[in-house]
């Protein structure tokens, strides 16, 4: 009877409690920050589980014209894990520059957060008559040496284009560093009354010597559909641009040896592992130094060696390098781990951590710092007691410790423990005759695209088209067993980009009359992770241009 009681527990705590802490997760995104009135930009919101229900968008025509409107359901592979997910995502158009809200967006019972964005008033710096051009700008024409410099990269274009190309930028003059700062982003604008499909790129790159950096014209290169006609492949190119790269200044006085440090802004944390008040000697404490440089790379941030006395050993573990792209450009974060022992009882004074940096938003050197603190090292023998009570309760709580010491808990608490490991046991033979008849049938479906998955990889890094075309349409046979895919074109149509756009190259290459070329790294990369189309968006997205093909507008 008591077996059959604690069972019946394990079934609860083991299956329905679980499911009661499973919630519908919603989440909002935007898929840029820098907005100007004249612009689109895309706003996502996310459901972690299977809700029917379409979000309440209702709330956003107070401030931003609603636009198209997409749904997908999102079944997302990686390293042969499966997950599901559907995403709304409508297009949105701000009515007014300022700060404005993106207000909590209901799904369900479940609302995302709330988004702060900044709308800039409409540029008069571009051109708006040409149906296809290419704007580039970078944050600052003058800069110093190793700091971050934004060069952004827009292609405008009011009509289709096939096979489109942007090239990578170009430099010269001085040696730099170039990362791409953050992902590509696509979104509509009005120039004079003509409406654009623009393609944003943002690069950081770091000049690594002085002088003046000359930075070559962005080349876009395509097909333009006309009337019907595919045009000769057309080169379209921005203006060139010029960057002074200032030496390093002095250091401050004050830090006379202090490493050279341009970023935005810099800021200095720190986590012990538990409070450094009360420390008996030989015992160790954790101390996690935090620096975080926006525009910076986390290889360029110094060593802070934290200075410590005689009655302190100090061993630095290996840092903990971080970089990441947000609306600022680089994100950089270097976490060093220091543990202490203390050898001597005392109270050891810990010196303030200063960092000093140069502001290239200001132009001038400043100081990132954390506190001095106080670490009170015990003897040996007294470890952290409780503060000393009344003689009467302490007197109470030795009888309590002695009552407790007799052996008769102990036994109960063993034979519980028995019991529990029993029952679990009863319960996974019982189980075990099913999970045998399980193993015996075909692996399940999952496995089997992941394997398909692999084959089609490899095939793609090999340059071996064939095996990618049987390999992928399998995997569809799969995925679509009522309606599988007879072509890697219909392939195409139903999943996202960037898979998408390689896929459609690989058609291009084999069938096309230009017998173009097609990437195989590029589409290896893109069946590590994508998304298929649900039914009810397939068929209008099929006609939908992949990145840099905008459709002709209305």
């Amino acid at each position: 009877m008591v077996g059959r009681a604690i069972q019946l527990l394990l079934l609860i705590a083991v299956v329905i409690l679980p499911v009661l802490n499973v919630q519908a997760a919603v989440t909002a995104s935007i898929d840029r920050a820098d907005i100007e009135i004249n612009e689109s930009f895309m706003l996502k919101v996310t459901v972690d589980t299977d809700i029917d229900t379409e979000p309440d968008a209702s709330v956003l025509e107070a401030d931003f014209n609603v636009g198209q409107r997409s749904q997908l359901s999102n079944t997302t592979i990686i390293n042969g894990q499966i997950s599901r997910s559907r995403t709304w995502t409508y297009v949105l158009m701000p009515k007014r520059a300022g700060d404005l809200v993106i207000p909590p967006i209901m799904a369900g019972n479940e609302q995302s957060k709330p988004l702060h964005i900044v709308v800039a008033p409409q540029s008069n710096a571009l051109p708006g008559e040409a149906d296809i051009f290419v704007s580039t700008e970078v944050d600052r024409d003058t800069s110093y040496v190793q700091a971050q410099v934004l060069y952004t990269v827009k292609v405008y274009r009011s009509v289709a284009t096939r096979q489109p190309r942007l090239s990578e930028p170009g430099f010269g003059g001085v040696e730099v560093l170039i990362e791409l700062a953050g992902e590509e982003r696509s979104y509509e604008s009005i120039l004079n009354g003509k409406h654009y499909n623009v393609v944003e790129r943002v690069y950081a790159f770091f000049p690594q010597e002085s002088g003046e950096l000359s930075i070559a014209p962005a080349r876009f290169e395509a097909r333009v559909l006309r009337g019907g006609r595919i045009t000769g492949r057309k080169v379209f190119e921005s203006e060139p641009l010029t960057v002074v790269v200032n030496p390093i200044p002095p250091p401050p006085p004050e830090f006379p040896n202090a490493a050279w440090l341009p970023a935005k802004s810099v800021e200095l944390s720190e986590v012990w592992s538990r409070e450094p008040d009360r420390l008996p000697v030989g015992e160790p404490i954790t101390r996690h130094v935090t620096v975080t440089a926006l525009g910076q790379l986390s290889t360029q941030i110094p060593v802070i060696d934290p200075a410590v006395s005689d009655s302190v050993k100090i061993y630095p573990d290996k840092p903990e390098l971080r970089v990441t792209a947000g609306a600022g450009g680089i994100k950089a974060t270097r976490k060093d781990q220091y543990a202490m022992i203390g050898v001597r009882a005392g109270v050891v004074e810990l010196p303030a951590l200063q960092l000093p940096w140069w502001n290239i938003e200001q132009g001038e050197w400043q100081v990132a710092s954390l506190p001095s603190r106080s670490l009170t090292i015990l003897p040996s023998g007294e470890a952290a007691r409780p503060p000393l009570i009344e003689q009467a309760v302490e007197a109470t709580l030795e009888a309590e410790t002695i009552k407790l010491e007799s052996g008769f808990w102990r036994r109960v608490s063993e034979g519980l423990i028995a019991l529990w490991l029993l029952t679990m046991l009863a319960w996974w033979w019982s189980r075990r005759p099913e999970k045998k008849t399980q193993e015996r049938e075909a692996p399940p479906i999952h496995k089997q695209q992941a394997k398909f998955l692999k084959t089609a990889r490899r095939a793609a890094l090999s340059g071996d088209a064939a095996i990618v075309k049987s390999a992928l349409l399998s995997w569809g046979r799969l995925q679509w067993p009522n309606e599988w895919p007879r072509s890697i074109g219909d392939f195409a149509s139903r999943v996202s980009d960037p898979l998408a756009g390689e896929l459609e190259a690989l058609c291009s290459a084999s069938y096309g009359p230009g017998g173009d070329s097609w990437n195989g790294e590029n589409l290896a990369k893109a069946l590590r992770s994508f998304a298929v189309k649900s039914d009810d968006t397939k068929d209008a997205g099929a006609d939908d241009l992949p990145p840099l093909m905008p459709g002709s507008p209305a």
